[in-house]
C-alpha cells in the first residue's frame, strides 16, 4: 500500500463506511443462521465450498484452504471436525496417489447447506438493490469502481 494518488472526500469515506458495514451485517446475520443449523461460520463455508466446486469429485484440501483464505492444516482440521459430524466424506485418490483427498457431501450435509443456501439466497436478492448500488459507484475518472461480479474495472 503507497501513498493515495487523489484526495479522497468525505463521501468517499461515508461510501467505504456503508459498505463495510453492509459487508459485517451480512456475515453476522450468515453466522446467526449457520448457528442455528449447529454450525459455525468456517463450517458453513467449507460445506459451500465442496458444493459449489467446480469438479464434480470435490475440492481437494489445498482447493478448500484458498477457499477458506486459510492455511492447509487448519482446512484439514476443520475438515475432520465436519467430518466426524458426518457431513462430508473423504475420498482419496487413485491407488497408486493416495495423496490427493478430494472432498464430497454426505446427505447430511447436502440438507444442512440446502437449507443455509435458501435463506441466504433470499437474504441476498432483499439486498440486492444495495450491493447493485455499492457495485455502481463511480471513481472520479468516470470509471466504475468495480465490475460485473465485483471484479475491478478495467482503466
Amino acid at each position: 500500500m503507497g501513498r493515495p494518488s487523489e484526495r479522497l472526500t468525505d463521501q468517499d469515506y461515508a461510501n467505504l463506511l456503508s459498505s463495510r458495514a453492509w459487508l459485517r451485517s451480512f456475515l453476522w446475520w450468515s453466522e446467526q443462521r449457520a448457528a442455528e443449523v449447529g454450525l459455525t461460520s468456517a463450517q458453513h463455508q467449507l460445506l459451500l465450498a465442496v458444493r459449489g466446486h467446480s469438479d464434480s469429485r470435490g475440492p481437494t484440501m489445498g482447493e478448500l484452504a484458498g477457499y477458506l483464505c486459510t492455511r492447509h492444516h487448519s482446512a484439514v482440521q476443520l475438515a475432520d471436525r465436519v467430518e466426524r459430524l458426518g457431513l462430508i466424506r473423504r475420498n482419496r485418490g487413485r491407488a497408486g496417489d493416495r495423496r490427493e483427498v478430494r472432498l464430497t457431501l454426505t446427505e447430511a450435509g447436502r440438507l444442512k447447506l440446502s437449507l443455509l443456501s435458501a435463506a441466504h439466497l433470499e437474504e441476498l436478492r432483499r439486498l440486492a438493490p444495495l450491493i447493485n448500488a455499492l457495485l455502481e459507484l463511480p471513481n472520479r475518472s468516470g470509471r466504475f469502481l468495480l465490475g460485473p461480479l465485483g471484479q475491478p474495472s478495467p482503466p
